[in-house]
């Protein structure tokens, strides 16, 4: 994995300016940099690699032989070496050993068509001054990040927002995507940064002229729920054949240099896939969990258990909440995104301790709960809008059981309150609500109640689900597809990239320069799991039942039987000295909230003050409003940004 930079502009670039993008993108790419400017100077690229195929030559920029198309390329290529092979038989040659070449001759041999080719974790950028043409790919689902900003006539690509302000790129407030981001519900391709955008997942940006046009490639597609009903293959050969493409996803993954290890926590994602792996390799697989205080939110005990009959290594890493107060500001600073939980700060010590013990690459679980209906709303949605029939009774009884089992989360994802108005937009749209939707609409709408009076007035009448739902092809994918996997579309095109790749997946990993590795987001994996049938994803109340069964010979009862517990951090305590609480109070007292714009300071003190006095429940709550308020104010003074 690295870090890319790139723009088109209309005068020629300060050289100084390209070295500082590259200085804060080292973290990406510790292991070398390299820089192609035009002879104009009006053009440029730039890379920091992370070395993981090909170590001992595979510098970039990547260049065509006369020069005229130089490409970086951040990411990984699997299935790398057979395409390689069939591109020499045509008499292609390589100059390096690097899997991040092929994308160079595939846009040679085929233009854009090259994404369909591409299998992996990605990002990169061609300058084609052929056809005077600067672009930006990104993977199926964004697992690699790219931003792009055209600011007077100048078109900038880059890894991190960070990089593009070192260019130039002012550092502003996007209020509408504050909004949005308030119900968790922003657009994928909007940041928090005003001017500044993603290029979406699954999609590449051509930009000519000082315009940047915006197109896909991919998308996830789901059957019709009448055709899903009429599917004829048994739950064995179903299961035969998730277990397959998991399998095939999990081996090209180990293919490296350098060697590969596994985050493990005790989900069955991520021992799942800890045990396809071990099958594959002759030594045990170095093995990292994080472990807490709390015994609710402590799962090293099932995590040991599984490392031991997978027969790899178990490495635990404590995590305390002094360590979280400690590094939260400089996570902030990676993510470029505010936290609901201190789950991204621990995920960033965990990559941190992992560097420290020499490894390069892990394998993580991330994106089993998009493919397959793994976290609890899901499971209320099936219950009260399957297309079969209830019993209302079994219903209501099964709501009861799912919110009483899962106290780590409870108020997190699940939630008593009443629908705000603005989710008609959302029933109008689709004919239904998905609950994720109603859960975060009731956190947007405590975040929205803080608001300073100068914010609200910037989005006075603005509905955030509408701005979204307008730019994602709703009428295209959903209609007449089963709730369940429109649900399921919804939360990967707008939770996916722009939260949980972010600060539980790449930005925290990236920090300490580990490549992470995702297995369940292999395109071949997804497309097989959208015509998985409702019932082998979710059966009566357990969750992901395909992946439980396909995998049960490789994981511990405890795990396959166990319901699906969210990862996140235990929640700030009350009257223990909590090191989390005492930032939050260090924070809310001093003049950095006073200087931010988007929260009123005396009502956000007033909720922090009634904090130690509210009920256990609504205390967790607090806890995601309250780090949100937290990581903005950090954001606001650690990016020196303006209203």
């Amino acid at each position: 994995m690295c870090g890319i930079v790139g723009g088109v502009l209309t005068s020629a670039l300060a050289p100084a300016k390209l070295d500082e993008a590259l200085r804060r993108l080292h973290h990406r790419g510790p292991d070398s940099t390299g820089r192609w400017i035009s002879p104009q100077g009006n053009w440029f690229l730039g890379h920091t690699r992370l070395s993981i195929i090909g170590l001992n030559n595979g510098e970039q920029p990547l260049a065509s032989a006369d020069g005229s198309v130089q490409m970086v390329v951040n990411g990984e290529f699997y299935g790398y070496r057979k395409i390689r092979d069939q591109l020499r038989g045509q008499g292609v040659s390589f100059s390096t050993e690097s899997d991040s070449e092929i994308a160079l001759h595939l846009y040679l041999r085929d233009g854009m068509n090259l994404c369909q080719h591409l299998r992996g974790e990605f990002a990169a950028v061609i300058a084609d001054r052929r056809n005077n043409v600067m672009m930006g790919i990104r993977d199926r689902f964004g697992i690699k990040p790219l931003f792009y900003c055209v600011r007077q006539g100048n078109v900038y690509f880059a890894s991190e927002i960070k990089s593009l302000l070192a260019l130039g790129v002012p550092s502003r407030w996007n209020s509408n995507a504050v909004l949005q981001e308030a119900y968790m519900f922003r657009p994928h391709a909007d940041t928090l940064f005003d001017g500044i955008h993603t290029v979406p997942p699954g999609h590449y940006a051509i930009a000519h002229r000082g315009e940047v046009a915006i197109y896909p490639y991919w998308d996830q597609v789901f059957p019709s729920a009448e055709s899903l009903s009429r599917d004829p293959r048994t739950d064995a050969e179903v299961v035969a054949g998730f277990r397959e493409v998991l399998d095939d996803a999990v081996r090209e993954r180990l293919v490296a240099d350098v060697e590969v290890a596994s985050y493990l926590s005790g989900g069955i994602d991520s021992c799942a896939v800890l045990g396809l792996a071990q099958q594959h390799m002759s030594k045990p697989i170095r093995a990292y969990t994080l472990t807490f205080e709390d015994d609710l939110y402590d799962e090293s005990s099932l995590a040991r258990q599984q490392a031991e009959l997978s027969g790899a290594q178990f490495n635990p890493i404590p995590v305390t909440t002094r360590a979280l107060a400690d590094s939260y500001s400089e996570a902030v600073w990676h993510a470029e995104t505010p936290f609901v939980n201190g789950h991204g700060v621990a995920k960033y010590l965990l990559s941190r301790a992992v560097r420290d013990a020499g490894i390069k690459v892990v394998f993580t679980g991330e994106g089993a709960d998009e493919m397959l209906g793994g976290y609890p709303p899901f499971r209320r949605d099936v219950l009260l809008y399957n297309s079969e029939s209830q019993d209302p009774a079994t219903v209501a009884r099964l709501l009861a059981e799912m919110t009483e089992s899962n106290a780590a989360v409870r108020g997190l994802l699940t939630s008593d309150a009443e629908p705000p108005a603005l989710l008609e937009t959302v029933k109008r749209r689709l004919g239904w609500v998905p609950s994720w939707i109603e859960v975060f609409a009731s956190l947007g709408e405590r975040t929205a109640g803080l608001f300073s009076e100068r914010m609200l007035e910037s989005v006075v009448g603005m509905n955030p689900y509408e701005v979204a739902l307008s730019r994602l092809p709703v009428a295209n994918r959903l209609s007449g597809v089963d709730p369940l996997n429109q649900a399921l579309y919804l939360w990967s095109r707008v939770q996916l990239p722009n939260f949980i790749l972010t600060f539980l997946s790449d930005r925290m990993e990236m920090a300490h320069s580990i490549e992470g590795r995702v297995p369940f987001l292999d395109h071949k994996v997804a497309e097989f799991s959208a015509g998985i049938p409702i019932p082998m994803k979710i059966r009566g109340m357990r969750e992901k039942h395909v992946l439980r069964e396909a995998s049960k010979d490789l994981i511990i009862d405890a795990v396959y039987n166990r319901e699906k517990h969210p990862f996140t951090t235990p929640p700030v305590r009350v009257g223990g000295g909590d090191a989390m609480l005492e930032l939050m109070g260090d924070t809310f007292a001093s003049t950095a909230l006073d200087a931010q714009p988007i929260f009123d300071p005396s009502k956000v003190r007033a909720v922090y003050d009634a904090f130690p006095d509210s009920h256990p429940d609504t205390r967790m709550a607090l806890d995601g409003l309250l780090n949100r308020v937290l990581s903005m104010t950090l954001m606001h003074d650690r990016f020196g940004m303006s209203a």
